[in-house]
């Protein structure tokens, strides 16, 4: 698959934006991991004008995360042209506009998800921006604003003609939110569409290497993005790599799985300092899939949400990986 001239290889799975998560560090662990490429936290384009100091950090990438993306959102098309000319200069390799964040903050004022309400707004902005930069610009959004307005499937020819490199879909509608069940039915027709000609990644509720495989061959996507799923989990792009290139996987061990997490806090506390890390760290940490099926680990998951240093952090992952171990023992 190939975004414009960009190439990820043949079935590739990417790491799809999510805000406060994929910083800078856990993009590159997951592209270590076998991400095909990573996608940053999205970027509002006012702020991007106004030159936040919070914002503007999340320009910065790194030349090991390569291929990476930037993701911008906003309601007004001047203000996503100039934003986009920003994040030009930045140097990613494809400019990802947004809409299909469905939080109200965003959703209501008109940008994400919210501009699947005004369609001939989102094509313009989408036909400004594209026409303003001379990188590849690609879009991420939803099926539709609701169940009675699932409108993907003639949306997506009308974002091509506005010169979109790729489109990704998320398998809800923005009134799902991220409840229910991700349906891919309609993505499925997206890319069996004769008139789409670019690449249709599909997104939502792939959380092993065997869903993966079936979104691809049931669904005939061109490429798939995980989001949650590798929410405290970096590892789940080498598991699915290692299954769809090979139909079998071998997971980590116990312990490189815990080192990752440990690199994850050190790295953080290095990017901003030990209470700021760790307070953008310890979520990641409490909601890894790791940890589930450890009895009663409530109490330490949350001691692990109210842990503000690395020390703290660490006698918690102490004792869970020795649990983990011993669990994993009693199995054998």
């Amino acid at each position: 698959m190939k975004i414009d001239n960009i190439d990820l290889g043949y079935r590739p799975v990417m790491l799809a934006p999510m805000e406060d998560v994929t910083d800078e560090s856990f993009r590159l662990i997951c592209r270590e991991q076998g991400a095909a490429m990573v996608y940053t936290e999205f970027v509002s384009a006012e702020a991007l004008i106004r030159d936040i100091k919070s914002t503007t950090r999340k320009l910065l990438v790194n030349d090991a995360e390569r291929p990476v993306a930037i993701q911008i959102y906003g309601r007004e098309a001047d203000a996503m042209v100039e934003a986009a000319k920003i994040v030009e200069q930045a140097g990613p390799d494809v400019l990802d506009i947004n809409f299909g964040c469905p939080v109200k903050k965003v959703a209501h004022k008109g940008a994400g998800a919210g501009m699947l309400r005004d369609i001939p707004k989102l094509l313009d902005i989408t036909e400004k921006v594209v026409k303003a930069v001379n990188i590849p610009v690609t879009v991420k959004t939803r099926l539709g604003w609701d169940a009675e307005n699932k409108i993907i499937t003639e949306l997506g020819p009308r974002l091509q003609d506005c010169g979109i490199k790729a489109l990704t879909v998320h398998g809800r509608t923005r009134a799902q939110m991220y409840n229910g069940q991700a349906d891919w039915t309609l993505i499925g027709q997206l890319k069996a569409d004769p008139r789409m000609t670019i690449p249709v990644i599909g997104n939502g509720d792939i959380t092993s290497p065997e869903e993966a495989r079936e979104a691809f061959e049931k669904f005939g996507v061109d490429g798939i993005m995980i989001g949650r799923a590798a929410f405290g989990a970096p590892w789940i792009f080498r598991e699915v790599r290692s299954f769809l290139d090979s139909g079998t996987y071998t997971p980590l061990s116990i312990s490189e799985k815990m080192a990752l997490l440990r690199r994850q806090i050190d790295e953080s506390i290095g990017r901003i300092d030990e209470y700021r890390g760790i307070l953008h760290i310890r979520r990641h940490l409490a909601s890894s899939p790791l940890f589930k099926g450890i009895p009663n680990f409530r109490e330490t998951r949350i001691k692990m949400l109210r842990a503000t240093t690395r020390e703290e952090l660490e006698a918690l992952l102490v004792s869970t990986e020795s649990r983990l171990l011993e669990l994993n023992q009693a199995e054998l």
